[in-house]
């Protein structure tokens, strides 16, 4: 697909729901930019009692998004090289990889080092060693038999493949054992279901890079009832699991329509902080309020920008063709 001008002379034919995620996205991805330094992994990243939450689940979800979001931003793009920074940054934090290494020996059975890696994996950012050590644990049987629910298997699975490990696992009945993957009643989605069945849809889509990866009757009864479970989130003030819902629509084979991608992308804008920052839950104001913190943000900051960048690349491309622009990230980052 040729990629569309992003100046102001191109503004005017824009649709406004991609005037408007872009400006979410240009401000979220500056807001990162500028809090860089708060996703750094501290002193206690490698201690048996380190707040994993606070070190390396930050650090990942910087590095899946910006990963992702390169894969949809052509290069161009002004947004693409300061993109490919962050995921630079976040690289050199793991040591170019070695600290995974290093927790692979403290804890070979912990899936959550894996999960982030597979993050730069996907962007072509690799360490050979802890992929060796990695692969021989995940060939155990110990490592096959750890209980999992089936949301959380399919993100393991899916990380698995980035390190050529295929489990003889019946995906699909997996799939089936989901929350989203059963077909529920619509009316028992709630906050817990709701980040489930988006997790489930960004591990199908590989993070909204393959819309067919959603079997066809789950597209079908997403497009039924996505719009008013995101009304219902936006009206809430849900705006993490919004901009995570807005990902899943522009992750499927029928984007979301105009009107409604509109009305969510101006309460989504509307919600942020001045700063660009957008805060997790609450409700939007009209006046001045200061900044969130950090750890009460930043998820939600990555969600607008990467929800931005598939609402973009979608509703440009009638064809449902976006990409992915795959440029040589790892030359590139080193």
């Amino acid at each position: 697909m040729t990629p569309v001008d992003t100046g102001a002379g191109a503004e005017e034919e824009t649709p406004s729901p991609v005037r408007t995620a872009r400006r979410v996205e240009e401000d979220a991805l500056a807001w990162v930019s500028a809090h860089r330094g708060d996703f750094a992994l501290g002193a206690d990243a490698l201690t048996p009692d380190g707040a994993v939450n606070g070190s390396w689940k930050p650090l990942g979800e910087l590095a899946r998004v910006c990963a992702a979001v390169s894969r949809h931003t052509p290069p161009p793009d002004p947004l693409h090289a300061p993109v490919r920074g962050l995921l630079a940054y976040a690289w050199r934090q793991t040591g170019e990889g070695e600290l995974f290494a290093r927790l692979q020996r403290f804890e070979p059975f912990a899936t959550y080092p894996l999960e982030v890696y597979a993050a730069f994996a996907s962007a072509g950012l690799r360490h050979a060693g802890y992929e060796a050590a990695a692969t021989a644990v995940a060939r155990t049987r110990g490592w096959r038999l750890a209980e999992q629910d089936p949301t959380r298997r399919l993100g393991v699975l899916a990380a698995e493949r980035c390190l050529g490990v295929h489990r003889p696992e019946d995906v699909p009945r997996l799939l089936r054992g989901t929350w989203l993957g059963g077909l529920p009643e619509p009316w028992t989605f709630e906050r817990f279901s709701g980040y489930a069945l988006t997790h489930v849809v960004f591990h199908l889509t590989d993070w909204g890079r393959d819309p067919d990866g959603v079997p066809a009757d789950l597209s079908t009864y997403l497009a039924d009832w996505l719009p008013a479970w995101l009304d219902t989130c936006l009206e809430a003030g849900m705006w993490d699991l919004s901009c995570e819902l807005l990902a899943v629509a522009a992750s499927l084979p029928e984007p979301l329509g105009q009107v409604t991608a509109c009305d969510a992308w101006e309460r989504i804008a509307t919600a942020r902080h001045a700063t660009g920052a957008l805060p997790e839950e609450g409700p939007p104001s009209s006046g001045p309020r200061s900044e969130p913190e950090f750890a009460h943000c930043y998820h939600s900051t990555l969600m607008a920008a990467f929800a931005a960048a598939l609402t973009i690349g979608r509703l440009r491309a009638p064809d449902g063709v976006t990409g992915p622009y795959e440029d040589d990230l790892e030359g590139a980052l080193r």
